[in-house]
């Protein structure tokens, strides 16, 4: 069974003919599901950070006992110092340990049932084809026809950036790439200093049929421009941010390997 039908456009931006799309564009919206996808994609990059066991215990301090009217807890043996006399090692105290400090145990991998997360990259691609969630994340979409956008087989033979910007001009999508490219900001906070100064929109995701398409490294130079193939798309592509209807182009072959795919229950 087959989906909705919509226009396959050349490189010059004319129709060449119209296809129908596979089933896997009719599936109902679940943005609990995909926001899930994306939180579990993202979590698998998490860095696992844990405190020096001996952190905080590393002091000379004893406690005085009981029968002076103190509290029992240990204190550093100083004289003629600052820190004389100071509580240390004891949590709840300046300068003692933690009670709970964080593990390297700790499980933060979150994890997504197998069933779950085919219905949510299902879902995502879903949300390409519906116009008014791709303009509600900002895309520039007033000249296009209609959603989702199919392009021809020769859109993947593109080797050039410069060709690609022609191609995607032509698609009517110059707004969208002028909207990228003066939205590179500076971030503001210490991110700076520490390797994600600038904050760059999401533009156009292209899904290409194969992985050995020239066009992969030609999308290379264009900002916010991502390429993947039809075979490795995740939800986090296709809903950055965990926000549904991200602005996709897919290739011909693109839409075949999704129908194949999606056939035999794969996601």
């Amino acid at each position: 069974m087959m989906g909705m039908e919509v226009p396959v456009y050349s490189l010059d931006g004319s129709v060449k003919y119209r296809m129908k799309l596979p089933e896997v564009f009719l599936t109902p919206i679940r943005p609990d599901l995909v926001k899930r996808a994306v939180l579990s994609i993202q979590s698998k990059s998490f860095q696992p950070k844990g405190r020096d066991p001996m952190a905080g215990k590393r002091t000379t301090a004893w406690s005085f006992g009981v029968g002076l009217g103190i509290a029992r807890i240990p204190r550093v043996r100083a004289h003629g110092t600052p820190r004389a006399m100071q509580g240390a090692f004891a949590p709840g105290t300046v300068g003692g340990r933690l009670a709970h400090p964080p593990t390297p145990e700790k499980k933060i991998v979150k994890r997504l049932n197998k069933k779950e997360r085919r219905l949510a990259i299902r879902s995502a691609i879903a949300a390409t084809a519906i116009k008014e969630l791709v303009a509600s994340r900002g895309h520039r979409i007033e000249n296009l026809e209609a959603l989702p956008l199919v392009v021809g087989e020769e859109f993947e033979e593109i080797s050039t950036t410069r060709r690609l910007r022609k191609a995607l001009e032509e698609l009517g999508l110059r707004e969208e790439l002028e909207r990228v490219e003066e939205g590179v900001k500076v971030r503001a906070g210490k991110g700076r200093r520490r390797g994600r100064r600038l904050k760059r929109k999401k533009g156009p995701l292209i899904v290409v049929g194969s992985e050995s398409s020239p066009l992969m490294k030609a999308a290379r130079n264009l900002p916010g421009v991502d390429v993947c193939p039809a075979s490795r798309l995740n939800a986090e592509l296709l809903a950055p941010g965990t926000h549904l209807g991200r602005l996709t182009i897919w290739t011909e072959p693109a839409i075949k390997v999704l129908e194949e795919r999606f056939r035999h229950g794969e996601a």
